[in-house]
């Protein structure tokens, strides 16, 4: 076994390997982009976290049109990798900004976003450095950003004073479609502009209460596309076609692109891409032509995948390997943790009762998590993602907790038989363990981002990246949440639950990875079964966001209590991988969303 979990952890690197610098071939454009990492001293006076791409073609002599991305609400720049990676293949200058408060930007009072004062949450800052750079075309300027992003790209517009926007694309938002006066008007002026209008928005578009299915034939829509005419008696207009109309000399652009997917597909979709290089390719005029279809994100997207897998690997394969150490081989059992015999019918029955149980309550747990999360301002736990999982997180450990003790009333075990009795001096190793491995595995992703600014990240399942010191604080603040739920887990599913079901021992693995996921999943079908048949969400409007929250759930809770249980059959020690997988899980909740 000692070979094999060497060989594991040398599989993991590989991989780990592949993927930064597979990812890092297709971001650069084979050599064609520069990256850059930038902290920028921001005209508002703050810091702001961006990646500038510069094409080989954008030099001071050929000056290229520039576009500023922006990610939406509880993400980061990264997360705008498709846009930035297919617009720098035609040769525009990028800057894909973290916003105030996200990633590693500088943390702002959410209430303080629009103020004027703070540049459009630092997109209008974006704007004016990258004019100011010496190889851009200062007069092709675009802007876009999905959701949260597009906001801020609206609010870009509406200081824009001094004329940098020239072409403004909104994704999974809406315009300002009427003024004070409650009249139809247009915005953006003589500056071209489109919306991508997903038909099932879980937050946008939707007007006089009617689906967003139905929004291109609703008035606002209908007035973007008449360029802020009241559309009322006017030929009604289509999506995906350009419209153009001579405004104060200039020939102005709208359209609106209406995809039958949801919010959050918006920024993993070849289609949305595809209407995007179309539309900024006509307004600002693509340095290097090529066809929309013509993209490479999605060979990027699944290098950053196998990171996913290979940094996993390294976690599991690493902790098994360091148990051969002299100072943490007390830790190993001898021979592989076996199955507890199977009791009898009555009382397995009434173990999976108990997990039946569990799942289902996970479900009303997780309404009043998002109901006290949301509504409870807090400035020490002040990220309102993470508050809401971390409470999610005690309730479901609760509730765990309560099952298990009832059915030890009822069928006695013996503790430090099955583990969950350590010593003290065993108790110390597992922890100091947890942390080396822990930290042992992110140095590895702080190694692709220093060399290769690469992560591991999969849509919105998953993104381990390297993250700023000054997350530290918040890590340390909401870890015990994490801890709670997922020692617990650990000790539910590998002392009480790893018990023989038929012939294959893995059963009872696989059982105890569907368990914990099950109440999740289940939401999230319900959620969006309903939304696709009646064009409203459960408990809408606020259900969107509850439903996208629990994504990455459905990937890290299985996964965590796979490698529990492969490091508990080791080590007969289900404290070791409830720690490791809890923090890790914490950390990345964490660095992944907004802090204010």
């Amino acid at each position: 076994m000692k070979r094999n979990a060497k060989l594991g952890v040398c599989i993991a690197l590989l991989l780990c390997f592949i993927s930064s610098v597979g990812a890092s071939v297709f971001q650069t454009n084979f050599g064609a982009v520069k990256y850059h990492d930038l902290t920028i001293e921001a005209d508002s006076g703050h810091k702001l976290d961006a990646l500038l791409l510069v094409p080989e073609t954008a030099t001071d002599k050929e000056k290229a049109p520039g576009i500023v991305v922006s990610h939406g609400w509880y993400n980061n720049r990264e997360m705008q990798d498709l846009n930035y990676v297919e617009y720098a293949r035609r040769g525009y200058v990028v800057l894909a900004i973290s916003m105030y408060g996200h990633g590693d930007s500088e943390v702002i009072d959410s209430g303080t976003w629009w103020d004027d004062e703070n540049n459009a949450n630092g997109l209008y800052d974006a704007v004016k450095y990258l004019s100011r750079l010496s190889y851009v075309d200062a007069d092709k300027i675009g802007v876009t950003g999905h959701s949260n992003g597009a906001l801020a790209c609206r609010e870009a517009v509406l200081q824009d004073d001094e004329g940098l926007i020239s072409t403004v694309l909104l994704v999974s938002n809406d315009a300002v479609y009427k003024d004070k006066n409650d009249a139809f008007y247009n915005m953006f002026g003589s500056r071209d502009a489109a919306i991508v209008a997903c038909q099932y928005d879980e937050f946008f578009h939707r007007v006089d209460g009617k689906a967003p299915r139905e929004f291109i034939n609703q008035s606002t829509a209908q007035s973007f596309l008449n360029f802020g005419a009241d559309p009322k008696g006017l030929e009604a207009r289509t999506a995906d076609v350009f419209y153009e109309k001579e405004i104060d000399g200039e020939n102005a652009v709208r359209a609106i692109y209406n995809p039958a997917i949801t919010h959050p597909w918006a920024h993993f979709s070849s289609r949305v891409v595809s209407f995007s290089v179309n539309f900024f390719d006509r307004a600002l005029g693509a340095p290097n032509e090529l066809a929309h279809t013509n993209q490479i994100w999605q060979y990027k997207a699944a290098f950053n995948a196998i990171g996913i897998a290979g940094f996993f690997m390294f976690v599991l394969f690493l902790t098994i390997a360091m148990l051969d150490l002299p100072f943490f081989r007390e830790l190993k059992v001898k021979a592989d943790v076996v199955p507890w015999p199977e009791p009898e019918d009555k009382v397995r029955k009434k173990m999976l009762h108990s997990q039946i149980i569990g799942a289902v309550m996970s479900i009303p747990a997780y309404l009043v998590a998002f109901a006290v999360g949301f509504l409870w301002q807090s400035s020490f736990w002040n990220q309102g993602a993470s508050r809401v999982i971390g409470i999610w997180s005690v309730l479901c450990g609760l509730i765990t907790l309560i099952t298990l003790r009832s059915g030890q009333k009822r069928n006695p075990i013996d503790k430090a038989e099955r583990g969950i009795t350590l010593s003290k001096q065993k108790l110390i190793k597992t922890i100091v363990l947890s942390l080396i491995v822990i930290g042992a595995s992110f140095m590895i992703v702080y190694l692709s981002d220093h060399f290769l600014l690469t992560d591991y990240r999969l849509w919105c399942f998953a993104t381990i990246r390297a993250f700023g010191a000054q997350h530290l604080g918040m890590i340390l603040r909401f870890v015990p949440m994490w801890l709670f739920y997922y020692i617990i887990i650990s000790v539910s599913g590998n002392c009480i639950g790893y018990i023989d079901i038929g012939k294959s021992r893995w059963k009872s693995s696989v059982l105890q990875m569907l368990f914990v996921f099950l109440g999740p999943q289940i939401m999230i079908m319900a959620q969006y079964i309903t939304f696709f048949i009646t064009g409203k969400m459960l408990l809408d409007p606020l259900s969107g966001i509850m439903g996208i929250w629990l994504f990455p759930i459905v990937l890290i809770l299985p996964l965590a209590s796979f490698i529990s249980h492969m490091i508990y059959k080791k080590t007969k020690n289900p404290y070791l991988g409830g720690i490791i997988m809890g923090i890790i899980a914490c950390i990345l909740t964490v660095t992944n969303t907004l802090t204010g």
